[in-house]
């Protein structure tokens, strides 16, 4: 799952709150907080999710493929959870984004052991409730739900739109398509998604602020704009950017990319946050 390392802190963590409401129906506080230990006896992985919330700690485990030993694993995870954290109630959960049907165990019932924790498969949930909802993560994540017989370009093309209108800025919309993008990939859907992105794109360049940031040079830093009113080729905007980017937890590359700044520079402006 280390294709995930796009996503930045901030989204993980509306990730893991959409996905206790929503999908897990488990009321969680917004300053959850993200728990980044890295346990001795078991493998950390990016996809995972730990976090506490009130009195609770939750874990959410992403899986993308069916795992024989999953139930071991999960109960693993819940051993090393309760030596760390034996005052919280523990929650676990895994949701399952594969391409095959899930079939792995949910529970351990042998000898005096009775574990068993929630299995989620995205492909049972229906797309619409995701659709409609004014959190850019779950439209996100509508990409890998039951599009209930609709068509399925109609479908990426309303998730695209959706995120384009919800997320506050351009770096968050990009971080939001890198991840459908990604998820994509699940579900067959990966031209339906560049389709979508190049009808996105005709469309904001049909729009009369487009159109007027053409004529003034605005729209050329970042792949045809990150912020309009930037003058192309402007040293201080494209700084900006860069900090702004870091903030967001953005990589050196992937800044360089937006920026065109070398990678020194990047460097420089990242000691100075």
């Amino acid at each position: 799952m280390a294709k995930y390392d796009i996503v930045t802190k901030e989204i993980l963590k509306q990730i893991a709150r959409d996905l206790s409401r929503y999908i897990l129906k488990i009321p969680v506080s917004d300053d959850i907080e993200l728990i980044e230990k890295e346990f001795t006896r078991v493998e950390k992985r990016d996809a995972d999710l730990l976090f506490k919330s009130g009195n609770s700690v939750i874990h959410i485990e992403i899986q993308n493929q069916n795992h024989s030993n999953m139930h071991k694993r999960m109960l693993r995870y819940y051993s090393d959870i309760l030596f760390e954290y034996e005052e919280f109630d523990i929650k676990q959960f895994i949701i399952y984004i594969g391409r095959d049907k899930c079939n792995m165990k949910s529970q351990i019932n042998r000898d005096s052991i009775n574990y068993k924790y929630g299995i989620i498969d995205m492909r049972d949930l229906s797309c619409k409730e995701f659709l409609e909802s004014n959190e850019p993560a779950l439209v996100s994540l509508s990409i890998l739900c039951d599009f209930e017989n609709e068509d399925s370009q109609v479908v990426v093309n309303t998730i695209l739109k959706r995120l384009k209108t919800l997320c506050k800025d351009e770096l968050e919309f990009r971080s939001h398509l890198k991840m459908v993008e990604i998820l994509s990939s699940n579900r067959d859907l990966e031209d339906a998604v560049k389709k979508g992105e190049e009808m996105l794109k005709v469309d904001i360049q049909k729009m009369p602020s487009y159109q007027i940031g053409l004529e003034k040079g605005v729209l050329k830093g970042i792949e045809k704009g990150i912020k309009k009113g930037i003058e192309k080729g402007k040293y201080e905007a494209r700084v900006n950017i860069a900090k702004e980017a870091l903030k967001h937890g953005l990589d050196i590359e992937m800044v360089m990319k937006l920026t065109n700044l070398s990678k020194d520079e990047i460097i420089n402006i990242q000691k100075t946050l």
